[in-house]
């Protein structure tokens, strides 16, 4: 079997809502997914779900090779990119690659992949993760009553901007997590590296007042090992991140200072990235976290490594002309029997949705908001943010000052 191609595609999620972080939100509930197949001359194609960028570049590594030698090929593709640097967007392209040749191998195999790979259960525990941070208090409520109907008793919320919205959110969200039938509610809160050091233990140690949070993520910039290990001994909650990190020598400094509790990776980092995080996160006896929407790889990937936690499920639908062999039940993924993914990309369906997919706004989670980081107290955020949250606290009165919106922190 030889590689011989590849195709890409661009096709949207539709989620019906607005969805977004602490960063800004998509308010058409519109946002974007690339797809890459990989083709051979035997007829089979692997499906990756992640970046283009690069791509022409990054495939001259592994065109005409065998895709059974996988494991060698991503260090292949790594070694290419070398010079330009593999990170960001080309780190997600050598990731949608590495997952398609490992669909490929598995087809070739004719097994799935998580068996494939060494699994011995398809079933995957998952926690609900709403991207909720553009919804009013009753369409949160009614957004994660859908997720406990399929029995998810763990939920993400985003937040970071208000800590007293923050601790309302949680615990609505408690609320309909406890009516589903959760005797203890798992609860975390997502603030997308808003906070400095200070600002992230008076946040959180305010919450926990009142909240048990399993866990606090991205609390700080994703490379600041000593912020994040402030962090982590400042609050009682886990300390989570790692899904922007690419690569292990950005996760190896985390982990010797002891600022990561939850290690996490993203479903674009590919396969042979999950696998080789989730053997250095288990010498240091700590559990790893997939994150992403539609993480198929990676899903496949948790059943075959001992120290796997839980898998973020976003959204319950999968992107337009995408299917996968997966369902959800009793709040877990349960993954079928198609050899490979089981991941099927009908390119008429993405093709015909004409204009559509368009590049993301610039006003969503994409930009970094100008004042982000440089606050020390717990409050409200009087920047460039104030619009993009129809949630956020002095909202309805633009006249609203600092000092009306700032929440007093005592005793910490």
């Amino acid at each position: 079997m030889r590689i011989t191609g590849y195709r890409t595609l661009t096709t949207i999620q539709e989620w019906a809502r607005p969805v977004g972080d602490a960063n800004g939100v998509f308010a058409d509930g519109v946002t974007t997914i690339p797809l890459v197949m990989v083709d051979t001359d035997d007829g089979l194609t692997g499906v990756g779900i992640g970046s283009h960028v690069e791509i022409a570049t990054v495939f001259a590594a592994i065109e005409g090779e065998d895709p059974r030698s996988v494991t060698a090929l991503y260090d292949r593709m790594l070694r290419h990119t070398f010079k330009a640097g593999h990170g960001g967007a080309v780190f997600a392209t050598i990731g949608a690659l590495d997952t398609a040749l490992w669909d490929l191998k598995a087809q070739a195999a004719e097994e799935p992949l998580w068996r494939f790979l060494g699994g011995r259960d398809r079933v995957v525990p998952a926690y609900a993760s709403g991207l909720d941070i553009g919804l009013d208090d009753e369409d949160l409520a009614a957004a994660y009553r859908v997720y406990a109907e399929r029995g998810l008793r763990a939920a993400k919320l985003k937040g970071g901007l208000d800590v007293e919205d923050d601790r309302r959110r949680l615990a609505l969200v408690r609320e309909v997590l406890a009516d589903a039938g959760a005797e203890r509610p798992g609860l975390m809160l997502d603030a997308n590296e808003m906070w400095s050091r200070k600002q992230a233990v008076r946040h959180v140690g305010e919450l926990e007042r009142t909240i048990d949070l399993a866990w606090i993520e991205e609390p700080v910039r994703r490379w600041d090992a000593e912020g994040l290990a402030a962090v982590h001994r400042g609050v009682r909650a886990a300390v989570a991140t790692g899904e922007n990190l690419t690569g292990l020598e950005q996760f190896r400094p985390l982990l010797k200072a002891g600022g990561v509790d939850i290690v996490q990776t993203s479903a674009v980092g590919g396969v042979t990235h999950f696998l080789r995080t989730a053997a250095l996160a288990h010498a240091f006896d700590l559990p790893v976290s997939p994150i992403g929407n539609v993480p198929v790889g990676l899903l496949h990937a948790a059943t075959a490594v001992p120290n796997h936690l839980v898998s973020e499920l976003q959204d319950l639908r999968p992107p337009v002309g995408v299917t996968a062999d997966l369902d959800i039940e009793d709040g877990a993924f349960v993954l079928g029997d198609t050899p490979g993914l089981g991941v099927r990309v009908h390119e008429g369906a993405v093709s015909g949705l004409g204009p559509r997919p368009r590049h993301a706004d610039p006003a969503g989670p994409g930009v970094r908001p100008e004042r982000a980081g440089l606050h020390l107290l717990a409050t409200a955020q009087q920047d460039d943010t104030t619009d993009r949250s129809p949630t956020r606290r002095g909202q309805e009165d633009p006249e609203a000052s600092a000092a009306e919106l700032r929440v007093p922190v005592t005793d910490l």
